[in-house]
């Protein structure tokens, strides 16, 4: 059997709203909206989906999976993020890669990163 990685759901209070940002963020479009469910269309053909599903219960904690996204130009996007409603929460780096954590509007954590010498 081959598995192919197709989504990546966030669980959220408000789909919709959530939304807003990430097509901002992203660069993409709602693709389907079942209110509960918002799906997002993917940036590259057959790439990876995004989607926001509505739970009853807030994040508490750190999140046990994030999303990681890569960029040339680190410093931009990030402020670009933070411009959109992200929340700068720390930067690390290590031999080749260094990133920014940040957290989307519902506190939920992402990374930007992007690799150097």
């Amino acid at each position: 059997m081959t598995m192919q990685l197709g989504m990546v759901t966030i669980d959220c209070e408000d789909p919709r709203k959530l939304a807003a940002f990430w097509c901002e963020a992203l660069g993409v479009e709602i693709a389907a909206d079942y209110g509960e469910y918002v799906m997002l269309s993917s940036t590259t053909e057959g790439g990876v989906r995004l989607a926001l599903q509505r739970v009853p219960e807030p994040r508490t904690g750190k999140n046990r999976v994030h999303v990681d996204f890569g960029t040339g130009d680190r410093e931009g996007e990030v402020a670009r993020l933070v411009g959109l409603g992200a929340t700068r929460l720390a930067a690390h780096e290590m031999p080749g890669l260094i990133w920014t954590v940040l957290a989307d509007p519902e506190g939920n954590e992402f990374c930007v990163g992007s690799y150097h010498d």
